[in-house]
């Protein structure tokens, strides 16, 4: 697997992500996506709406705003129950989650014992800065305290201002616009509302690159059922294997996923029951998918009920939720496709979901005709796919950087093209190569995207 380190090398050297305001020293738990990380995150979201939205009829989607009415938080239960316990040091004065420290602790512990004590232990950065303070003392840290999650912001231009938050969850847009949503379309129970859309919270201690941030996007569902308990499970069963299905159909590797059951401590304050998808991260297993079934909690808080127009009888529905990390997903995406051969570093990506489908070469930059046509060629596959052009050195760099941001093929103008049309395609996975005829590239990519 590939180390954390490397990914984020690569990550900004290949323009992927970038820290956040980085001229100005950055800004911890904010990231910033490049040309190719915002390509990816696209085809990522895409991918997910074309399989939740489009490819079903009993979905429709939404685009909520990101600040409401402040008594959608506080009859969410968000503003009483949205916290976690944190910790400070006494002597650096960082603050940090009490379960991230104690999950050092336990390690570390684990480590010390298999190693019988010995003191040269390797630790990552993210262990000391849980562990030590940065003179190397061990911290020593206050009683817990509860700290509330959702991001204030204020409004207004004159004092006082308005006190209202960045939504800490996209859900809660979903379930204030419940009534609207039935009432403007033929939507009936069953049924699901999906949005994808920015959320917040003010994380005591971000890290692991982009995995826990305090600015992210979550891809949502909110599935609709009647109150009924076998109806429930049945549900709650068969989105849990749509989804998992779903990351592997995407080329993330099954056996770095597994499914983890919420103990009913860990539950969050709305779910009856809960699972997460779990990834096997260079920092041990993380979720970044939960399947909730949150019951009645939302809509009830909220007083809105459906009335059956069979029976005419009314009820306030139960919701099975998915709730994917956009940006999770992203980064477990790339870590999964990283690959180091012997002289080149890959990234498998599934084709749907590489930056760019195709790159297209001349054999030298320093041939016009080889260049014009070239052109051409590049200038038709891009209507059709987002290609892009490269000229820099000799062929073996250029594939070699193809490679590192993951495009899947590789087009070639040679001599060879000017006699008889025909063109190499180099597949990055295998580096095969292959004539094909100008005319039938099209249908050969399209082929090979749609498999």
């Amino acid at each position: 697997m590939a180390k954390l380190e490397e990914v984020v090398a690569l990550a900004k050297r290949r323009g992927f992500v970038y820290p956040g305001s980085e001229i100005y020293g950055g800004l911890k738990g904010f990231w910033d996506y490049g040309p190719l990380g915002v390509e990816l995150k696209n085809n990522i979201k895409s991918a997910w709406w074309n399989e939740m939205v489009y490819g079903r009829d009993d979905v429709v989607g939404i685009d909520a705003a990101i600040i409401m009415n402040p008594k959608v938080w506080e009859v969410s239960g968000h503003t009483e129950a949205f916290t976690d316990p944190l910790v400070e040091c006494k002597k650096c004065h960082k603050r940090f989650r009490e379960d991230h420290v104690e999950e050092r602790k336990k390690i570390h512990k684990k480590i010390r014992y298999k190693t019988k004590g010995v003191s040269n232990i390797t630790l990552t950065n993210e262990d000391k800065y849980y562990l030590f303070c940065s003179d190397g003392v061990s911290h020593e840290f206050t009683e817990p305290r509860v700290f509330n999650l959702l991001t204030e912001v204020f409004l207004g231009v004159t004092e006082p201002k308005q006190k209202t938050y960045l939504r800490g969850e996209v859900t809660q847009g979903v379930f204030v616009n419940f009534k609207n949503i039935l009432d403007s379309t033929s939507m009936k129970v069953p049924f699901g509302i999906a949005q994808i859309g920015k959320a917040f919270r003010n994380e005591i201690t971000p890290g692991n690159f982009t995995y826990r941030t305090r600015e992210f996007e979550q891809m949502e569902l909110e599935y609709f059922i009647k109150p009924d308990e076998q109806q429930a499970e049945k549900t709650f069963e068969y989105w849990k294997k749509e989804r998992m299905d779903w990351y592997i159909s995407l080329g993330m590797t099954k056996e770095n996923l597994r499914f983890r059951k919420h103990g009913k401590d860990e539950r969050a304050h709305y779910a009856k029951f809960a699972e997460d998808i779990e990834y096997k991260a260079p920092f041990g297993w993380s979720e970044f998918e939960g399947i909730h079934h949150r019951g009645d909690w939302d809509l009830g808080r909220h007083k809105l009920s459906y009335k059956d127009d069979e029976t005419g009888k009314e009820y306030t529905p139960w919701v099975i939720e998915t709730s994917g990390g956009v940006d999770r997903s992203t980064l477990f995406f790339l870590i999964d496709a990283y690959y180091k051969a012997k002289d080149r570093v890959v990234l498998r990506l599934h084709p749907r979901l590489a930056p760019y489908k195709v790159a297209v070469f001349p054999l030298l930059a320093n041939k016009p005709k080889l260049v014009e046509k070239a052109r051409k060629v590049f200038g038709k596959l891009r209507l059709s796919f987002h290609s892009t052009w490269d000229d820099r050195g000799n062929i073996g760099k250029r594939y070699y950087a193809q490679d590192e941001i993951g495009t899947p093929w590789c087009v070639t103008i040679d001599f060879k093209t000017l006699d008889d049309d025909t063109v190499t395609v180099r597949d990055r996975d295998t580096t095969k190569q292959e004539r094909v005829n100008i005319t039938k590239l099209i249908a050969y990519f399209d082929e090979r995207l749609k498999t």
